[in-house]
């Protein structure tokens, strides 16, 4: 019912993600309600009326301590919860690095994303990679590994269905990866104010079937030269053939 309210979630790490958040959201908003909802009572309780005259407290009795302790502990346990949680997916997301189905590598520089694809082969840095920009071809259910770079500037490559944001820094690769869990074209953003062009420095995320890909890779594979060696042996000379006559 609420779905068309959210960004879809199509990555295998973005429902952690989603929980880490919701649990943040949760527990805050929970101590958050609670604690206006009081003040207002408070502010309601002890208003001014006629005839009632003002208490000086100073908060050193232990009945109106316990107003502060109480909830400060439970506030603390709160924390050790949410920060238990952010370790949790921190190490899942970030200092895993499970095995690749390929290697993908992403360039930012102003104001341009530039995608180097695997050929054929599957593999980075050889004849056939296609390098385009703007559009980010890769297969739905595979893990990719991405080498991230910047040409210039700091960027962030942000990819929101996958809740995936990452920065470039100018001079460093920094490895990360993603796998995609369903079919379909999505934005591709930067998160990092990098320039007057920073508001259009998008692109698009393409996942597809294996099916579509393997077409995909065929219709922009470059076209590798391929020239036959000159011969170097002289060809045989061709035979000469006999006559023959009868007498009569």
């Amino acid at each position: 019912m609420m779905e068309p309210f959210f960004i879809k979630s199509l990555s295998s790490f973005s429902a952690d993600i989603d929980n880490l958040i919701l649990l943040v959201t949760v527990l805050a908003g929970f101590w958050f309600v609670l604690a206006e909802v009081l003040f207002f009572w408070l502010i309601f309780r002890f208003r001014a009326r006629a005839g009632v005259r003002a208490q000086y407290v100073t908060g050193k009795e232990k009945h109106l301590k316990r107003w502060i302790d109480i909830p400060h502990i439970f506030i603390l346990i709160c924390d050790v919860v949410i920060i238990v949680a952010a370790v949790q997916v921190w190490v899942r997301v970030k200092q895993t690095l499970p095995p690749a189905d390929e290697t993908v590598r992403v360039i930012g520089q102003q104001w341009v994303w530039t995608f180097v694809h695997p050929g054929a082969d599957k593999v980075l840095d050889t004849a056939d990679d296609i390098a385009i920009s703007d559009e980010l071809h890769v297969v739905a259910n595979q893990t990719y590994h991405f080498q991230l770079e910047s040409r210039d500037v700091l960027h962030s490559f942000f990819v929101p269905v996958f809740r995936l944001k990452q920065d470039a820094i100018p001079g460093r690769t920094i490895v990360g990866w993603f796998k995609p869990t369903a079919a379909g074209a999505h934005d591709i953003l930067c998160a990092e104010m990098c320039g007057i062009g920073h508001g259009i420095m998008g692109a698009r995320i393409v996942i597809e079937t294996p099916e579509e890909h393997a077409a995909w890779v065929e219709a922009h594979s470059p076209v590798v030269d391929a020239e036959p060696a000159a011969s170097t042996e002289t060809p045989p000379a061709p035979e000469t053939g006999s006559t023959s006559g009868s007498a009569h």
